[in-house]
Parts: structure tokens; sequence; C-alpha cells
């Protein structure tokens, strides 16, 4: 080998030594870096008050199950600060020589090894502080807890002392309801003072529940002994006593059951007390709901009778009185009825109704009359005549209302014949008045669909006379026919208009179209086949729609100048 590759070899080798010199001091700086952390943490759990914690619960004086945790976390906190501890410290030894003999990758596990340990030992410590917690604070709070529930439990001997007519019936069964929450109470004290927080716990928490369940009880009772031994028997007896007078004042019950029935509400006013001498609560209260509902529908009879006779009272002239105005109205409209049919067809059946009324008027004169001696001698409930009479007045309304509908209709018969009258007269007017128009045009002749409407609209206005001349007038009919004769006034005042207009511009226009007669043929053609239409066929519209349309051909927009001209200027053509 040459000097070259001695030197060579001698430098890789040192390159070698110094890379495992950084890397060992590398490793060894982390290795005694986290030696230094688990030192820290070591003392940290050291000084946690773990000693007085255990101190303060063991000065409790624990017995029992609570005695038996306490070990339990006692004996874990000794093998920790023992046992744990050692081996704690043999592995942070190992570590410290392993780093000063350069082991530093063995140095690295063992810190981790030992850094497990730390943090198992960590986590006992702090299961060991919470466990000892929850033992004080169980202690604690049975202090609390028992004291809010004594507080609670002594107010409720004191109500049941000071306020024991408020509970009767139920007083005796509530007394021992309450006695058996005092023995619960009396068990608690006696271990929770012998240094048994847990068991006692157990205890407290009956106590505390039968406590508050006697609390509910006793707020639910006093209502229901004031409406079982005050108000309802108050009630019961108010019922009696009103039902006996109203007799005496001769009211009439249908069905009458009053005195059963309270005796029958009376009954289960007794079973509810019995039920709340057992406190059987949820029965009591259902049942009194019952006999709440028995009492208002009680009341509700009574008093139904008793508005029913003011109403009878008030109302007993004034129905008389509307039978017999309706008896005359009835009468009145016959008259009035049978003097219309003989002038005016009668369609609607107003008489057959209005003899319908009588009847139904009659009927409830009868029922009336034979109710007058029963209310005389008491015979009949006043409830049962105020439902007849609520019945009469809307049958008699529904008369009175449909009587004034047929006056109504009878006299707007005449009204509607005027009109008729007045319109017939318009439309033979405008007959009169159509034909002379006609006339004063000088037309050589109308055509035939012309004259047949204008005589079709004659007659139908005639039909209409004889209609309105008739000894008895069809009113319906007379409608129908002016109907029809307000279409026919206006259709042929249309045609009319329409038939001078054209005969009037097919004059202008072939006046017009005289100038083109020389130079284009066809418009001498077109005169003279309008001249034709127009003399001797009277059909004034083809004759315009030929002269027209030729003239247009000529001389575009001519025809549309003159028919403007001659509807914008009526008074110059």
């Amino acid at each position: 080998m040459g000097s070259n590759g001695v030197v060579g070899l001698v430098v890789v080798i040192l390159f070698v030594v110094a890379a495992f010199y950084i890397v060992g001091y590398y490793i060894r700086k982390k290795n005694q870096e986290a030696l230094n952390g688990i030192e820290k943490r070591k003392e940290e759990l050291f000084d946690l008050p773990v000693i007085e914690e255990i101190d303060e619960v063991k000065k409790m004086h624990l017995v029992g199950q609570s005695q038996n945790t306490f070990r339990e976390w006692n004996q874990k906190w000794a093998d920790l600060s023992t046992t744990s501890f050692a081996e704690l410290e043999s592995q942070i030894f190992e570590v410290e020589s392993l780093n000063e003999s350069l082991k530093f990758f063995k140095g690295k596990a063992a810190t981790a090894e030992a850094d497990a340990t730390l943090t198992g030992m960590e986590e006992q410590a702090q299961a060991i502080r919470k466990g000892l917690k929850e033992l004080r604070e169980t202690e604690e709070r049975n202090s609390l807890a028992v004291q809010k529930a004594l507080d609670v439990f002594e107010e409720l001997k004191v109500e049941l002392k000071e306020q024991a007519e408020s509970f009767e019936p139920a007083q005796a069964e509530l007394q021992k309801q309450a006695k058996q929450v005092e023995d619960e109470f009396t068990k608690f004290v006696m271990l929770n003072t012998s240094g048994d927080p847990i068991e006692a716990r157990e205890v407290l928490e009956k106590a505390e529940s039968d406590t508050y369940a006697l609390e509910t009880t006793m707020k639910r009772v006093p209502p229901l002994v004031q409406e079982l031994k005050k108000r309802f028997p108050d009630q019961l007896q108010e019922l009696q006593a009103g039902y006996k007078k109203m007799i005496e004042e001769k009211y009439v019950f249908p069905e009458d059951q009053i005195l059963t029935d309270i005796e029958r509400v009376n009954r289960k006013v007794e079973g509810s007390l019995a039920d709340l001498t057992k406190v059987e609560l949820d029965t009591v209260e259902s049942t009194t709901k019952d006999i709440a509902t028995d009492i208002d529908g009680l009341y509700t009879v009574m008093e139904k009778e008793y508005d029913a006779r003011k109403y009878v009272e008030r109302n007993r002239k004034i129905l008389s009185d509307y039978i017999n105005h309706s008896t005359r109205n009835n009468r009145q409209l016959l008259i009035e009825l049978d003097h219309t049919a003989q002038s005016y067809a009668l369609n609607h059946n107003e008489l057959g109704q209005t003899r319908t009324f009588q009847t139904e008027i009659e009927e409830l004169f009868r029922r009336n009359e034979l109710l007058e001696p029963k209310i005389e001698k008491h015979e009949v409930a006043y409830s049962e005549v105020q439902s007849f009479y609520k019945d009469a007045y809307q049958v008699l309304d529904e008369i009175e209302n449909q009587q004034v509908a047929i006056d109504e209709a009878i006299h707007e018969l005449r009204k509607v014949e005027k009109e008729a009258q007045e319109k017939m007269d318009h439309y033979e007017f405008t007959l009169r008045n159509l034909k002379r128009y006609v006339e004063k045009q000088r037309l050589p002749g109308l055509p035939g669909e012309y004259l047949e409407y204008f005589f079709l609209a004659t007659d139908r206005v005639e039909e209409l006379s004889k209609a309105l001349n008739k000894i008895r007038i069809d009113i319906d009919d007379i409608n129908k026919m002016v109907s029809v004769c307000d279409e026919d006034m206006v259709q042929l005042t249309d045609r009319t208009h329409d038939l001078v207009d054209a005969a009037a511009l097919t004059e202008q226009i072939m006046q017009y179209a005289n100038r083109y007669r020389h130079t284009h043929p066809e418009i001498k053609a077109a005169i003279d086949h309008s001249l034709d239409l127009f003399n001797q066929e009277y059909r004034y519209q083809d004759a315009l729609d030929e002269i027209g349309t030729a003239l247009e051909r000529v001389e575009p927009g001519a025809f549309k100048r003159i028919e403007d001209f001659y509807f914008n200027h009526p008074d110059l053509v």
C-alpha cells in the first residue's frame, strides 16, 4: 500500500471516530436531559400532599365498607412510595451508569423504561388521590343532604301537628308515614356517626325520597279535604235547599231525580273520605272530579228551569201576540193574492205557500192554547215551554220573511207591467222612426232579409202588446218578450244604419270612381255591376264591396279616405 493509501485510511478512521463521538455525545446529552426530567417529575410526585390527605380521611374514623375502601387506597400509596419508588431509583441509577460507560443506546432504552415506570406511578397517585377525595366528599355530601332533608322533614312534622284539621281524615296515615321517615333518618345518623358514609348514603337516599314523597302527598291532601268536607257538602246542602224552595214555588222538573242524584253524590263524597283515610290520593282525585261534574250538572238543571221561567213569563204574551199578528198578515196576504190573481198569473205557487203558512200558524196557535192551562196549573216544566217558544219564534220569523217576500213580489208585478208598457211604447216609436229614416233615403228598394227582420220585430212588438192587454197577465212571459224585443230593437237599428251607410257610401265611391271610367275598363265594369246590385237587387253592401275593391286596385287608399270622411262628417254627406 502506498503512502497515499495509508493517509486515506487514517483519514477515514479519524472521520468514523469523530462521527461516533459526535453521535454518542448527542445521545448521551439526550439521555441526561430525559433523566433530569424524570428526576424532576419524581420530586413533584413525592411532593404531592397524599400523606396529609390520607391523615385527613383517617381522622374520620371510617368503618365497614368505607374503611375497606380507605385501606385499599392507603396500601396502594404505601406500595407506590416504597416498592415502586425503589424500582424507579434502581432504573435511574442504571441509566446513569450506562451513560457514564458510554453505552448510549442501552441508556436510551433504560431511560424509556424509567419514564414508563414513573408515568404509571403518577397515574396510580392520581387514582389514589381521587379515591380519597370521593370518600371525603361523600361524608360532606351526607352532612349537607341530611341537613336539607331533615329541615324539610321537621317542617312537615310541625305542619302535621299545627294544621291537623286540614289533613283529617288522612292525619293518622300521614303520621304513620312520617314515623317511618323518622326511623330512616335515625338509622342514617347512626351509620354516619359510626364512620360508614357510603352505606349511610344509601339509607339517606331512601329517607330523602320518602321525605319529598311525603311532602308531595301532604300538599295534595288539604285541597281534597277542603272539597270533600266543606265545598261539596255546602253545595249539596245548597242544592237541596234550592230544590225545596223551587218546588214550593211550583217549579216542575222533567224526569225529576234531583233528590236521588243529590243522595248519590253524597255517597260518593263519603266513599272518597274513606279512601282519603287510606291516602289513596289518585282514586280520591279522580272521584272528586266526577263529583264536581255531577254537582255542576245538578246546578245546570235547576238554573235551566229558573232561567226558563223568566223567559216564559217575559215571552208568554209576546208569543201570543206574534201568532195573532202572523194570522192577520196571512189573512191579508191571501186577500191580496186573490185580488192579484184576477189580473196576473201567479206562477210560483204563492197561494199554496200562503195556505201552508196558515196551516203552520194554526198549529202553533193550537199548541200554545194547550200549553196555557198547563202553565197556569204548573203541570209542565218551564224548560219545555221555553223550547216550544223558541221553536215557534223561529217558525214565525221564517213565515214572516216569506210573507214579506211574496207581498213584495206581487207589488213588483204592477211595476214590471208598467215598465213593460213603457218599453212597448218605446219599441213602437223606434219602429216608426226607423221606417221614416229609411224612407227619407229614397232608396230604390230594400233587401228581402232586412224586410223580413223588420216585420219579425214588428210582429214581436205586437205580440207583447196583445200579452199586455190580456185580462190576466203572465209577467214571466212578458219579461221574456221584453228581453227578445230589446235585442230586436238593437239588431234592427244596427241593420238599418248599416244598410243606409252602405247605400250612401256606394253612391259616393261610384261618383269618385267615374273619373277612371274611360281610362280603366275594370272600373267601368265594376260601376256597371255595382249599379245592377244597387238598383235591381238592392244588395247595397255587395255593391259597395264591388266598386270599393276595384277602386283600391287603381288608387290604393281611396276607399278608406272616402269612408273616413263619411263617418267623420255625417252633416256634410
